[in-house]
């Protein structure tokens, strides 16, 4: 995710956007709203901007003139439903307080459950990962970059703050690791409910899940964790560690 749009010379025409009026504001916003369950019912490719009009009862230039292109379109369809997810700290407060790694059991138990909740802005988040060509991926990946809209940075410093995380790793770093590996792992839990076939798993019982959940914990802890004491002191030496001084 890092450096995809480091190459970019100047943004699209969907960025380049005049301030709207309220009245043009509260348009766009239907605008979105229709775009968004177009978007999840069809897909990104199959989505058609005239059928949305269509449905909106507006010419589909009307559209255009708003969003400049499928893309932006898109574009703001999916920061909106990436900006309608809860935080990383938005957890429970009982939760929070059990530390960095319960944090994550509970976003990543909850999973399916908000999917039920809500299922577009989920279906839309898959799509921008998975689902579009590289040039409006570019523009995906440096939203999130620049916004952080998952609260990522500040749940890396709480666990950092915690004392649960290592703190000889960059801070950008973890914050990566999280992005990657945690949405990632997400996402392949999401598409059970939304894209059967997407990821090589698929249609597994709850125990199978819950039994993934903690195997990828367990990965991420030991990859960015702070290792007690008494396991670091359990390890192996390195080879060649065991030879006698002369």
């Amino acid at each position: 995710m890092p450096g995809i749009a480091s190459n970019r010379v100047a943004p699209p025409l969907y960025q380049r956007q005049s301030k709207e009026r309220p009245r043009s504001e509260a348009k766009r916003g239907r605008i979105i709203e229709a775009a968004a369950k177009h978007f999840a019912e069809h897909g990104y490719h199959d989505a058609r901007v005239g059928d949305i009009a269509v449905a909106l009862g507006i010419a589909k230039g009307s559209i255009f003139q708003h969003f400049g292109s499928k893309d932006g379109l898109f574009f703001e369809v999916y920061k909106r439903a990436v900006r309608s997810f809860a935080k990383y700290l938005d957890a429970p407060i009982e939760v929070r307080q059990a530390g960095f790694f319960e944090v994550l059991r509970y976003w990543l138990t909850c999973t399916e459950h908000l999917v039920h909740e809500d299922w577009i802005p989920y279906r839309i988040s898959l799509l921008g990962n998975y689902g579009t060509d590289m040039v409006l991926k570019r523009e995906i990946n440096r939203f999130l970059l620049s916004e952080d809209p998952y609260g990522t940075v500040s749940f890396v410093r709480y666990g950092l703050e915690r004392g649960e995380l290592r703190d000889d790793l960059d801070l950008e770093m973890m914050v990566s690791i999280i992005d990657w590996m945690v949405e990632r792992f997400q996402d392949a839990l999401l598409t059970a409910e939304l894209d059967p076939g997407l990821f090589r798993r698929q249609g597994e019982l709850a125990e199978k899940k819950e039994a993934r959940i903690q195997q990828f914990l367990a990965m991420l802890q030991r990859a960015i964790g702070v290792v007690p004491a008494s396991v670091a002191g359990a390890r192996p030496r390195a080879r060649g560690s065991h030879r006698q001084q002369s």
